[in-house]
């Protein structure tokens, strides 16, 4: 069973990470945050505990990873700058919500391109390999990223190498609005995979389950046995993106998403198995909106990256042909 203290942390990086996004989208809606924006509100259970298991590992992530940054460790402040595109952003104003990266905590997130990111951590994955780490990596995709051809290769590659790769599938069962059932003979696309290395299932609406299940694969991965696929079958509230009305579901489908809920589920966990009350629930979320108001406070008085700021690193300086 998860400890008191674990349960707890996780429970508020959900709940922070759903006012986080909240506050995303009302400051996309009021013209402070531009291009695109793709909340996670309704996977939080995903994106905490799966990043909380796996700790001590590299992680590769989609575009849909403002929660899984800040469950990572990177500052709500910094994350909230990037959005707002000023020079204290994690990526100091330059990559906006979908590239969000910090290799200070082993975060390599936010590739804009659909499954482009996992040949970069196959990669990653060999090179830990190569250099005798046993931690591994994770890389995190969603279920339309699997109709791709480079998770294949991935797939194939990270097998036949025996690499210390965990595949983790975030199943919410549509690739922008198309349902992965029109797109693919089976909604749980861990068949895909069962060819290539074992395979685990977990509700991914379950925040201990979903810490189980990452856990026990990193387990897997650190002990040398290759890869592993893990498939966590979730649900997102909102569209693709802020831009998408998400009027291809059904109220009785988004119905049965949110009885689902995850802050909810966990809320329960906390109360059943620690004894929690409603009063220090309460108080856990007041500190995250506390937490969030600051973050937007700062990015908002953040100074814009200078002219000179923004074109640093767009070209190759010095001798060219110093690099041949």
């Amino acid at each position: 069973m998860m400890d008191k203290l674990l349960a707890e942390e996780i429970y508020s990086l959900m709940t922070l990470g759903r006012r986080f996004e909240y506050a995303a989208k009302e400051h996309y809606m009021q013209g402070e945050i531009s291009g695109f924006l793709h909340l996670d509100i309704g996977q939080e259970a995903l994106s905490v505990a799966s990043m909380k298991a796996f700790e001590k590992g590299d992680v590769f992530s989609t575009y849909r990873e403002h929660v899984m940054a800040i469950a990572r460790g990177i500052s709500p402040s910094a994350v909230m700058a990037e959005l707002f595109g000023k020079v204290t952003g994690v990526s100091r104003g330059k990559g906006g919500s979908m590239h969000l990266f910090d290799p200070t905590h082993f975060f390599y997130g936010g590739d804009a391109i659909v499954g482009g990111h996992l040949p970069n951590a196959v990669g990653c994955a060999y090179a830990r390999k190569y250099q005798g780490s046993q931690t591994g990596v994770m890389v995190v995709f969603g279920d339309g990223a699997t109709n791709g051809g480079a998770f294949f290769e991935s797939l194939n590659i990270a097998s036949a190498q025996k690499l210390p790769l965990l595949f983790l599938c975030e199943n919410n069962r549509y690739a922008i609005g198309t349902k992965i059932t029109r797109v693919s003979p089976f909604e749980k696309q861990a068949k895909k995979a069962e060819p290539y290395m074992p395979t685990l299932e977990v509700d991914g609406m379950d925040a201990v389950a979903v810490y189980e299940a990452v856990q026990k694969a990193q387990h897997y991965i650190e002990e040398g046995h290759g890869p592993i696929f893990v498939e966590a079958m979730t649900c997102r509230y909102e569209g693709h993106s802020v831009s998408d009305a998400n009027s291809y579901r059904s109220a009785q489908e988004m119905q049965h998403c949110k009885e689902q809920d995850p802050l909810e589920r966990m809320a329960a966990y906390l109360k059943t198995h620690f004894e929690m009350s409603d009063a220090q629930i309460e108080a856990m979320d007041a500190k995250a909106q506390k937490l969030v108001d600051e973050a937007v406070a700062f990015a908002a008085s953040s100074p814009e990256p200078s002219v000179e700021e923004r074109l640093e690193n767009l070209f190759l300086e010095g001798d060219s042909h110093a690099l041949s």
